[in-house]
């Protein structure tokens, strides 16, 4: 068995439960050292590993192998380009960027490094993705027919007592961007890419500079119609993905961060195959979950799997779908995928401030 990969967290936030994810998968990684301009909040976290606030100083290390950032969205771009730099396969937490500009240059960037980069999509890793795709397999779903999307979740003042939070320069975006894209991705791995979005925001349930609710009307490149509701004002934290197909309707519970995890209904059209979807769903539920699965899959691909995780090519199209989201909110029309190349939107999508 190959040597573990050695890792680096930078950012000691929602990089607890990376490193959580790694030690759950000691024979395939190991992590080195976190770093953090909070060395208190890093330490309290650390144990026994290298805890630093230099960034360039990991990036020198000859024998690491992995950076994960897992830094503010608005700083994810030039991490990932000096990673790059560096030959260090990145792993990055959402949004991989913020604009179809800087998904460029990172395309670029890849091309020309010996590293490579993941998006992190954590969702697509769990007992409902793998019994969705065993009974794609099967050829159990047909179709794709419809699908409604429920993102609603509860943001008040502690959450956007963080100073980057809930503003165009530090967040980049709000509940498009940083709270809906799973759900969104989870929508073109379980039924195809997007082709086209009309869509409504507003800001309604906090006092900040970002979105917080929204109302979308997606149509996929197979022309099944699809709605999204999107709110932070809610009294609890509640995703809900009900997908509709010619021979099965797949519906999760209300998981808000792990709805590959929870409990899901599969029912048969037929009721004469239930049994046969039933069967398939109950020998597809091991295997690790989450980021776990997400990092598992991430070094069958390093060495060499066929079947890779979560690409590039996924995070440039869950970027395009948020810059079709903003244009067509900002312009009142619906806005084609992919973004048109002399669209404005795809160097920002940030209002004039």
């Amino acid at each position: 068995m190959a040597d573990p990969l050695r890792t680096a967290i930078v950012g000691a936030g929602i990089g607890a439960q990376h490193l959580e994810a790694y030690r759950a998968l000691p024979d395939r990684f190991e992590v080195t050292a976190i770093c953090d301009l909070d060395l208190f909040r890093t330490r309290a976290i650390a144990g026994e590993l290298t805890v630093t606030d230099d960034f360039e100083s990991l990036l020198a290390d000859p024998d690491l192998d992995i950076v994960d950032i897992c830094l503010p969205p608005h700083l994810h771009t030039e991490a990932i380009l000096a990673s790059l730099a560096a030959g260090k396969h990145t792993i990055c937490e959402k949004p991989l960027a913020t604009s179809l500009a800087e998904i460029d240059r990172i395309e670029v960037a890849e091309a020309a490094s010996t590293a490579r980069v993941f998006p992190v999509f954590q969702y697509r890793f769990g007992p409902a993705a793998r019994a969705l795709s065993a009974l794609r397999d099967g050829g159990f779903l047909g179709t794709p027919l419809a699908a409604a999307l429920e993102t609603h979740w509860n943001r008040g003042g502690d959450y956007y007592a963080v100073p980057w939070r809930g503003t165009w320069a530090g967040e980049m975006g709000g509940a498009i961007l940083g709270h809906a894209i799973h759900a969104h991705d989870w929508l073109s791995f379980a039924m195809g890419p997007v082709a086209s979005v009309f869509a409504r925001l507003a800001t309604r349930a906090n006092p900040i500079e970002v979105e917080d609710c929204a109302a979308l009307a997606l149509t996929l490149t197979d022309g099944t119609p699809v709605t999204s509701s999107v709110t932070l004002g809610a009294a609890s934290d509640t995703t809900r993905i009900r997908l509709v197909y010619q021979n099965l309707t797949a519906e999760s519970g209300t998981n808000p961060y792990k709805p590959a995890e929870g409990e899901w209904a599969y029912l048969a059209r037929d009721p004469t195959r239930q049994p046969e979807v039933d069967a398939i769903v109950a020998s597809s539920q091991e295997g690790p979950n989450g980021y776990a699965g997400l990092f598992a899959a991430i070094s069958d691909a390093l060495s060499g799997a066929p079947s890779g995780p979560v690409t590039l090519a996924d995070a440039r199209a869950s970027i395009e779908l948020v810059t079709a989201i903003y244009a067509s909110a900002r312009d009142d029309r619906p806005v084609s995928l992919p973004v048109a190349s002399g669209e404005p939107f795809r160097q920002s999508w940030l209002p004039a401030l």
